[in-house]
């Protein structure tokens, strides 16, 4: 039986049960005399930046006697090699030119006597920072001494003589890490397996038994996904639950919302097979260690199932929605093939809990707005991954007196720009060689970032003025603005771009940190409060638009000067349409004056970005989820439920695709640890793969 979809009425209004919040009449021009402090100099703390932070470690490395030089492998970092001798960037090979500088590194003398099948690259990116020279394409390589002497006899004195230097030249004795996820999980199962001494635990008690535990796994994001994989290979029963619809169903939802504006509440950029990274532009760049064991695993993962291989080389690695559609097929097919239940449209509308222990969960059609048909299914642990947007689950979770605990996020706009102004910006002459992704360079990007003190930028809307950070988030080079909205009355937006990244536009969300602070002061209290921030806006913002998902929009410069850009707008890749509007009115003044300074500082970082090409879109409020929920450090079960386990973006514990699968995959491993499925956490289950670690780079 097939329910038909019912859709949603497009006119956008204010109900009385949603009044209009008056914000305080005191704005400032933004060229009225004001004193803010834009913090620019020396950085300290959790301000440094990562690279910063990478060179303060570095300096306080010690350097380790290498005792025997021609066991293991030798790591040479920052080759670099000018743009205009290298390949480009899509070739990750031993080039000559690379050889050349190899040869320097090692001190030898001819270097096309050097053997490429000694060397591998392990990272490529690309500098183009004005302070360089030049442009050029940074590499590290790992080198092989046994196979390098063993090709090349005439090396053995050079490698005698080769010392270690920090940063530059490492030695290490220890092999590198290999294998996806998958292959890590059989291979402890076979070492398990073969231990007799264990025979009654681990691995072969469930094995063995005629009932395999029960688990259910909320929300197909990344972090359902890596926690679905984990726990069906270790052998539970998986039931993976998603309110939203496949990617093939998905895709057809978002084309009928993009070309008929037809939003199916359920399906959508946010709710689906993926979760809200599938249409966007799917970055795999993430800051909780690169190259650690647990993030290798997930990277090699997404290889093993389409991703291409120069995601485990590419500086600043991502995929893009053409990829991680096919990518995610592939995910669903192995599990389905290794046992897991895949429920998509159905949604989770209540726990079900005895004694404060979570016993299964009570879903219905997702489709279905009455929930009359809904069945009640139990379960030995529920895996919570839902995303930010998943606000029903928040309230029905606070029914259970689950703790919350509020969490900073980032609020603002999104601004857009032509992308041969933003290569122009950052190449100069070498724009040319960007060719709309196919060139030799990538696609230029952007990162920004400025700290804010407010101590002497109290405004009648912001009494306990506080620091703050304005920046980037998202930046999609040749991409395109679409629309995020799970409801009609709302209106938030966000950026995607597909692999090559080949649109006329590059965009990015400028935003800035928000607290509890900035939510009482538009009276917002509660567990939910920055729930209720977020939809302030978004609703402020669909009114501005005027309905049916039109964005509100303005120029950069007219933003700055607080005035009416009129009905002559630049071109947008926004397809729903967007109209001139007051953006400087729509937030309290405090975070549009933050915003207006912080876009007049990035202009002297990248001149040109003040500029009457660029266009503000209203409204990015979904940066980050507003809450956190209180889990047990190591074994990642509710602080409130026990049998609960929350992760991912939902839960405040990741932003983005390999942060939140990371957290799955980690909760996955200590669910099964507590299912006696395995044995140890995450970090023992690697440590019998890979008994020697994980090289981190």
């Amino acid at each position: 039986m097939t329910m038909t979809s019912k859709f949603v009425p497009l006119h956008i209004g204010h109900t009385k049960s949603n009044p209009i919040i008056q914000y305080p009449n005191h704005r400032p021009s933004f060229l009225e005399h004001r004193t803010l402090r834009i913090r620019c100099a020396k950085r300290t703390g959790k301000q440094r930046y990562p690279s910063e932070k990478k060179k303060l470690k570095l300096k306080q490395k010690a350097i380790v006697e290498v005792k025997n030089k021609f066991e293991g492998f030798w790591r040479l970092s920052k080759l670099g090699v000018p743009v205009y001798n290298d390949p480009g960037k899509d070739f990750l090979g031993i080039s000559d030119a690379l050889l050349q500088e190899i040869a320097k590194a090692l001190e030898f003398p001819v270097a096309s006597m050097l053997p490429t099948e000694a060397f591998t690259v392990v990272r490529k990116s690309f500098d183009a920072r004005k302070l360089q020279k030049e442009p050029k394409f940074v590499y590290t390589v790992d080198m092989d001494v046994g196979k390098l002497v063993c090709l090349e006899p005439r090396m053995w004195d050079f490698i005698s003589r080769l010392e270690p230097t920090v940063g530059l030249i490492e030695h290490f004795l220890n092999e590198k890490a290999s294998g996806d996820l998958i292959s890590i999980i059989h291979d402890y199962r076979k070492s398990i397996d073969g231990q007799s001494s264990i025979q009654t635990g681990g691995w072969n008690k469930f094995a063995t038994a005629k009932k395999k535990p029960r688990v259910a796994v909320v929300g197909s994001g990344p972090s359902g996904l890596f926690a679905s994989l984990v726990l069906a290979e270790l052998g539970a029963e998986v039931t993976l639950i998603e309110r939203g619809q496949a990617v093939e169903q998905r895709g057809r939802d978002i084309g009928a919302l993009v070309v008929r504006r037809i939003l199916q509440l359920e399906s959508n950029f946010c709710f689906g097979e993926g979760g809200a990274g599938t249409w966007s532009d799917g970055k795999l760049v993430t800051r909780i260690g690169r190259n650690s064991g647990s993030v290798l695993a997930v990277m090699k993962t997404l290889v093993h199932f389409g991703a291409p291989e120069c995601i485990l080389v590419d500086g600043k690695p991502h995929l893009g929605t053409d990829r991680l559609i096919p990518l995610l097929r592939n995910f669903r097919q192995h599990l389905q093939q290794i046992g897991v239940n895949i429920k998509f449209g159905r949604r989770v509308d209540d726990l079900l809990v005895k004694n404060g222990s979570v016993l299964g969960v009570q879903v219905s059609d997702s489709r279905d707005r009455t929930k009359l048909n809904s069945e009640r299914l139990i379960y030995d642990g529920v895996v919570l991954a839902v995303g930010h947007s998943a606000r029903d689950v928040y309230h029905m979770l606070l029914s259970h007196g689950i703790d919350f605990v509020p969490k900073d996020f980032a609020v603002g706009l999104r601004v857009e720009h032509p992308q041969e102004l933003i290569n122009s910006i950052q190449y100069s002459k070498l724009a040319t060689e960007v060719c709309n992704g196919r060139g030799k360079v990538p696609v230029a990007d952007y990162k920004v970032v400025k700290y804010l003190d407010g101590d002497k930028f109290a405004t009648a809307s912001d009494s306990e003025a506080t620091k703050r950070s304005c920046y980037s988030f998202c930046m999609c080079p040749g991409g395109q603005v679409v629309l995020t909205s799970t409801d009609p009355t709302e209106l938030c937006i966000n950026g995607m771009s597909f692999s090559r990244r080949a649109s006329r536009w590059a965009n990015s969300a400028l935003v800035v940190t928000v607290s509890s602070k900035d939510f009482k002061a538009v009276n917002f209290h509660g567990p939910l409060a920055g729930v209720e921030f977020q939809r302030e806006f978004e609703r402020k913002a669909a009114t501005m638009g005027g309905g049916n998902f039109v964005v509100p929009a303005q120029r950069v410069t007219d933003f700055l000067e607080q005035r009416f850009s009129g009905t002559s707008l630049p071109p947008s890749s926004y397809r729903l349409g967007v109209k001139s509007a007051n953006l400087h009115e729509l937030f309290p003044a405090h975070i549009t004056e933050a915003l207006q300074h912080s876009i007049s500082m990035f202009d002297k970082e990248l001149p040109g970005f003040v500029s009457k090409d660029g266009l503000l879109h209203g409204v990015e409020t979904r940066t980050s989820s507003p809450i956190q929920i209180p889990r047990d450090i190591d074994t990642y079960e509710s602080l409130s439920l026990k049998g609960l386990y929350p992760v991912g973006e939902g839960a405040g514990y990741a932003g983005g695709i390999v942060s939140a699968a990371v957290d799955g995959m980690c909760a996955g491993f200590s669910l099964a640890k507590n299912l006696e499925l395995c044995e140890g956490d995450l970090l023992s289950v690697l440590g019998k793969t890979h008994t020697t670690g994980f090289v981190k780079y």
